[in-house]
């Protein structure tokens, strides 16, 4: 007996909840899809002696409850499964080889994107034979462990942008390495009196006039809000990061310019200096006044058209 439709199982850290675009994708392509986000899962030490054995076995390399508990999780979840379309894993480091083994038994293809340099997650690297097709948004990954490039993707468009903003910039971050850059870019707007929208998620307090601190994470929704309200993407890279963030491509769909940190974006397709601005010198950070004063220029539909989730997806299951 023939099934109806193809079975796509997606397991993901959808922390941001970006993934979520990609199951939407695919089932609008006629896919049964079952995301598994292991974000979700909750894992609530048994008493403080484990929190405290925990602390020291994970800084060892010795195991992580947190872990175990989210492999045996997700083997929990595909007993009942019995055959797999294809799976398609993003943010797969800390799944063991078991975890993984059991799921690619079931399935007739697995998929692996890494969405971060291998260098900032180093045991992504023990895994990258257990899958048939390894996808990466770091070119320099690519290159040295034999991958096929891949970029983020569009989740929104527009077909015109709106008369009026509330913000000329807008930027939302975690404390990081980032944040000096940050800080510094956002003292520039200030000087120039570009009004900024610049948020950075901390628990820490915040004296600048130029940022807001915010302890609680903004949802999808809150943050399209903020988008729909700015002319202006500030986009800031993390050290030793080439590939492209979702702040280029929310650009691109919501016909937005962009002041960015990253260097390689000028190599892209869609690449164009009226509409992207690189900052070369983090050191001396000058941007051009007459950059905030033109308009947006459309991208080529066809080169557009790659990038949309819904073309997107199409190379992950065919």
């Amino acid at each position: 007996m023939q099934r109806d439709k193809k079975i796509i199982l997606l397991i993901t850290y959808d922390n941001w909840g970006f993934n979520q675009y990609i199951a939407d994708a695919l089932e609008k392509k006629n896919y049964e899809v079952n995301h598994i986000n292991f974000y979700s899962f909750r894992y609530r030490y048994p008493s403080f002696y484990h929190k405290a054995l925990n602390f020291f076995t994970k800084n060892l390399g010795i195991s992580n409850l947190k872990h175990i508990h989210y492999n045996q999780v997700i083997l929990d979840q595909i007993k009942n499964i019995k055959l797999i379309d294809t799976s398609i894993y993003i943010k797969a480091d800390f799944l063991s080889k078991k975890t993984i083994q059991a799921v690619n038994k079931k399935s007739r293809q697995s998929v692996l994107i890494i969405s971060d340099s291998i260098n900032r997650y180093p045991k992504t690297k023990n895994i990258l034979s257990l899958f048939d097709k390894v996808f990466s948004f770091e070119k320099k990954d690519c290159q040295k462990y034999n991958l096929r490039f891949k970029t983020n993707f569009i989740y929104k468009t527009i077909d015109s942008v709106p008369e009026k903003y509330t913000y000329k910039v807008f930027n939302i971050s975690s404390f990081d390495n980032r944040y000096p850059i940050i800080k510094k870019i956002a003292e520039v707007l200030y000087d120039m009196n570009i009004k900024s929208k610049i948020i950075i998620f901390t628990s820490k307090e915040n004296g600048e006039p130029y940022i807001e601190f915010s302890k609680k994470p903004l949802s999808i929704e809150e943050n399209n809000q903020l988008l729909e309200e700015s002319e202006i993407m500030l986009d800031v890279s993390r050290n030793g990061q080439e590939g492209l963030s979702f702040r280029v491509f929310e650009s691109l769909g919501l016909k937005k310019k962009l002041i960015t940190t990253n260097k390689d974006i000028v190599n892209y397709d869609f690449y164009n200096p009226d509409n992207i601005f690189v900052i070369e010198n983090t050191d001396d950070i000058k941007i051009p006044a007459a950059f905030f004063e033109t308009s947006y220029v459309d991208i080529p539909p066809n080169i557009l058209n790659k990038y949309l989730i819904k073309n997107w997806v199409d190379e992950l299951v065919e």
